[in-house]
């Protein structure tokens, strides 16, 4: 039997408790905040969007993907998905999506809760753990207050993402203090910071859009979903998506340019095939003048920025305007440019990117290749995911196999 301690009382270190403990080792998890699962309570809107069917390593971001690879291994997801359905979890699946039955994040949190009681796990809140060292074969853990020995450590710190005032700002400074190299710790899944003089205009708007983000002028990746368009630049899941490499491109010094498409339903996404989709709209519809043609898919507000970067009057009629007056409104709705100029900070991001490089580690069991005994998950680590659940994924296989390894 082992004595382990487990900084961190969030998804990946309650899980690593949780299986460490039905190894048969004493285990405490030492957690900063007042309880432990408090960012899960958050997750998917306080509904806990747990899981995600589509595990393809396209939805993850690190900078060693065949590692994780190894991680996420199709036997680790179905010992995972098996572990939520043991402690009573019944999902509820929408469009791959998995939830808590319940629809309440409090239902994962209860039961996880119970597991590690069950588990002989003690957990013990407003912890501020400030240092880990390992001297022989014993590990000390240094808080403000107190001290802790162990033969194990899990470090399950979690990011600098979503402190929300909660944050201990020594997170990277523990690893990095252990011999740890970092990825450059950038938010993720976050909004985006524009340039425009229109932001007060459109703020507020809720629409489905394409969107795009170019490198400086060169194509990356493209995303669909809502688009929510504030009085400082996007948000919304279709954004949160692009966030990382927004965040790491401006950190190159690279020009980072969101295209919009407004309006994705029009087959042949170009100003051509807008200009036919109006001309056929101005002729079924009649006796409307240019808003109030637009206005029939397309959010007024929106509408009174889109019109006047066109510089066209709102009581304009369609069929009076010249061919590249309706070319330059037909490339504003299909690809309007909108220059990134930042991201909002780390206390409204969901995850960071960056953190301890997965070559530090054994893929296998969460080992530090460099310091016996210690483990390190979750958010930690260099590895982020898409908006949908992979954040959590990760959290409980990496978790899983740091808990599993201790015997």
């Amino acid at each position: 039997m082992a004595e382990v301690i487990v900084v961190g009382g969030g998804a990946s270190g309650i899980i690593s408790a949780i299986y460490a403990g039905k190894n048969g080792n004493k285990v405490t998890v030492l957690e900063r905040n007042e309880k432990a699962l408090k960012k899960l309570l958050v997750t998917g809107n306080g509904h806990c969007n747990y899981w995600n069917q589509d595990q393809s390593l396209d939805h993850y971001h690190t900078a060693h993907i065949k590692l994780l690879e190894k991680i996420m291994a199709t036997s680790n997801q179905k010992e995972i998905l098996n572990f939520f359905e043991k402690i009573g979890i019944v999902p509820k699946i929408k469009n791959g999506y998995y939830y808590p039955y319940s629809n309440q994040a409090a239902s994962v949190r209860e039961a996880l809760l119970l597991e590690a009681q069950l588990a002989g796990v003690i957990i013990k809140t407003d912890v501020l753990v400030e240092e880990v060292i390992k001297q022989g074969d014993k590990f000390t853990i240094k808080s403000k207050n107190s001290q802790y020995k162990a033969d194990k450590v899990i470090l399950a710190l979690g990011s600098k993402a979503y402190f929300k005032g909660s944050f201990a700002p020594n997170i990277y400074e523990i690893v990095q203090n252990m011999g740890y190299p970092i990825n450059t710790i950038l938010p993720a899944l976050v909004p985006l910071c524009g340039k425009g003089y229109y932001f007060k205009t459109w703020s507020g708007v809720r629409t489905e859009a394409q969107v795009t983000l170019y490198e400086n002028g060169h194509m990356c990746q493209t995303e669909t979903g809502e688009l929510q368009l504030t009085d400082y630049g996007l948000s919304g899941i279709c954004i949160f998506n692009l966030s990382g490499l927004v965040a790491e491109g401006l950190n190159n010094g690279l020009r980072e340019v969101i295209k919009i498409n407004f309006a994705p339903f029009i087959e042949g996404k170009s100003a051509f095939a807008v200009v036919n989709f109006l001309d056929k709209r101005d002729k079924k519809v009649p006796n409307r003048n240019i808003f109030q043609l637009l206005e029939g898919f397309l959010h007024y507000k929106l509408i009174k920025v889109l019109l006047k970067k066109a510089q066209i009057a709102e009581n304009s009629i369609w069929s009076n305007l010249s061919e590249n007056k309706k070319k330059e409104l037909a490339r504003m709705i299909y690809a309007f440019e909108q220059p990134i100029i930042g991201t909002l900070d780390f206390d409204r991001a969901q995850v960071c990117r960056g953190g301890v490089f997965l070559t530090e580690i054994d893929p296998y069991t969460m080992e530090s290749l460099k310091i016996q005994g210690l483990y390190l998950t979750g958010e930690l680590l260099d590895v982020y995911g898409d908006c949908g659940g992979y954040n959590l994924s990760f959290a409980w296989v990496s978790g899983m196999l740091a808990g599993k390894a201790i015997k």
